[in-house]
């Protein structure tokens, strides 16, 4: 399989997210008064706009997800059990500890004092929701096997729905963040449990018309999904414009954990299935979903969690802003390093 090109958006993501940047620090400091009531328009903490914002960026994702493929690749159980480990077990646990030393420890002076522990939360939000709908793009550009990419994002969005309240209570409770609960259960069920409903039901009812209507529909979906994510990146900025023009280093610091964390992720994924014999073509989407995260859904539960305004929800939209140019120089180096890993590694 060639690799596919990505798309105008996908390709130039920092850019339309610096432009969000730009677009919504300018209007929240010219129009306040039509975001704050914007802001306002929530129920049980989530944030109406939002959370209609977040259903059109995710289903379209979703509506991809084949569950029937998690069977399809037995043979490659190692890649799927070390991607798991790294997802899981490894991840959000080590971004925790990131965030403790670089947030808590040495960043702390140059951060606002009453945002450091919203600032943790962010990031362990979203180490704690592993990637979807990116890693397809991610895996074309390696000739990742697609069938085990396709069960991997099937596989890990299955988890999710049960692991990913448990992890994030657990770790925000190590930090000694306090946890709403009944707010995180309900993000789980708006933008897991109830997207992933309908998206699976839409889809067999779509299939059952032909594979070609799912692809004309995901291509009509394709621009409302991306509309929906600069819409919600333009009202979250204009929150949070405040406080970036005061300490625009916030994004830069913020950022350190984040790249620390992805090419320490990738680097151990793409490690262990060498030495575990793991073809290539495994290795790689297995080290690119470890490191890419699910950023729509981290906003979306930062923003019920902790409002717009919080140093949790910037947290994960600095995540969004280094997606593309990490994701990149990732697939950059696997794709180099071909050679030598099949020298080192057991595959048959």
């Amino acid at each position: 399989m060639s690799p596919s090109p990505m798309s105008v958006f996908e390709r130039y993501l920092t850019l339309w997210v610096a432009l969000c940047i730009v677009a919504g620090v300018t209007l929240g400091q010219f129009f306040p008064a039509p975001f704050q009531a914007l802001g306002r328009m929530e129920i049980a903490q989530v944030n109406l706009p939002v959370g209609l914002l977040i259903w059109v960026m995710i289903i379209p994702m979703l509506l991809r997800i084949d569950f029937g493929a998690i069977a399809e690749v037995r043979q490659h159980w190692r890649g799927i059990g070390i991607t798991l480990i790294v997802n899981w077990a490894i991840k959000p646990f080590s971004m925790a500890l990131l965030g403790w030393i670089f947030i808590r420890h040495l960043f702390a002076p140059y951060l606002p004092a009453e945002q450091i522990d919203s600032y943790i939360a962010g990031l362990i939000l979203l180490a704690a929701a592993p990637c979807t709908a990116m890693v397809f793009v991610w895996s074309r550009l390696t000739n990742g096997h697609p069938m085990f990419t396709l069960s991997q994002v099937a596989l890990n969005d299955a988890i999710m729905i049960f692991a990913f309240a448990p992890i994030v209570a657990l770790l925000l409770g190590m930090a000694s963040i306090t946890v709403p609960w009944d707010t995180l259960l309900l993000s789980v069920v708006l933008y897991i449990v109830v997207p992933v409903a309908i998206a699976q039901a839409w889809r067999r009812w779509l299939l059952a018309r032909g594979p070609q209507a799912l692809e004309d529909t995901l291509h009509r979906l394709a621009p409302a999904s991306t509309v929906a994510l600069l819409a919600t990146l333009v009202l979250l900025f204009a929150f949070q414009g405040e406080a970036i023009l005061e300490q625009p280093l916030i994004i830069a610091l913020l950022a350190v954990p984040i790249l620390i964390q992805v090419f320490f992720n990738s680097s151990l994924a793409y490690l262990l299935n060498r030495w575990a014999g793991e073809a290539h073509s495994v290795a790689c989407p297995s080290a690119l979903i470890g490191a890419s995260n699910f950023f729509e859904l981290a906003v979306a539960a930062a923003i019920s969690l902790f409002g717009f305004n919080s140093g949790a929800a910037l947290a994960t939209v600095v995540g969004v802003l280094i997606e593309v140019p990490v994701m990149l120089a990732v697939v950059h180096v696997v794709n180099r390093s071909k050679g030598w890993y099949e020298q080192g590694s057991r595959a048959r």
